[in-house]
């Protein structure tokens, strides 16, 4: 059996299996920003094939024990290139982010400087992106409709090595 996490690209026979990762309520709730109902697997569709579209949107599948775990991406938001990763609850604690993180870091994402966001009380996120490099360089808040609530969250920042 292979423990180690491979990334490859995305393709369309994952997207069931993500569908089943987001709707776990706690890993919505330490997601905080999700979509508005995680049961609507026509809008999750929707989104996906406009990622799969998005020739500018880096995306790729996280495999460990040769099993789908999750996804990990770089992508623009707020005019910033920024990364973003989704790990099934039944991978948490494994490494799985931090290697597929990590991995993206090293052969895929080479801009810099890179930015991330967490929601300051997942605390295990926040590490995972403390391990490959990024620091907290500022903070924002935004709606989270898992918690149906204004959240506070920090903004993490990967620099240049020669920053």
């Amino acid at each position: 059996m292979n423990s180690e996490v491979i990334l490859r690209d995305v393709n369309k026979d994952d997207l069931p299996i993500f569908f089943e990762q987001q709707m776990d309520k706690t890993s919505n709730y330490m997601a905080a920003f999700t979509a508005k109902d995680p049961t609507d697997k026509i809008a999750f569709m929707s989104h996906w094939q406009k990622i799969l579209d998005d020739d500018r949107i880096i995306k790729k599948t996280v495999l460990f024990n040769d099993q789908v775990a999750g996804h990990v991406s770089s992508f623009e938001q707020f005019g910033e290139p920024e990364v973003s990763y989704w790990i099934g609850r039944e991978y948490w604690g494994k490494g799985v982010a931090t290697s597929s993180l990590s991995q993206l870091l090293l052969d895929f994402v080479n801009i810099r400087p890179l930015y991330a966001r967490a929601v300051k009380d997942n605390t295990a996120s926040i590490r995972v992106l403390e391990k490959c490099g990024f620091k907290i360089c500022g903070e924002d808040k935004g709606f989270s409709n898992a918690r149906a609530e204004e959240v506070e969250e920090y903004v993490l920042k990967l620099s240049s090595k020669a920053e």
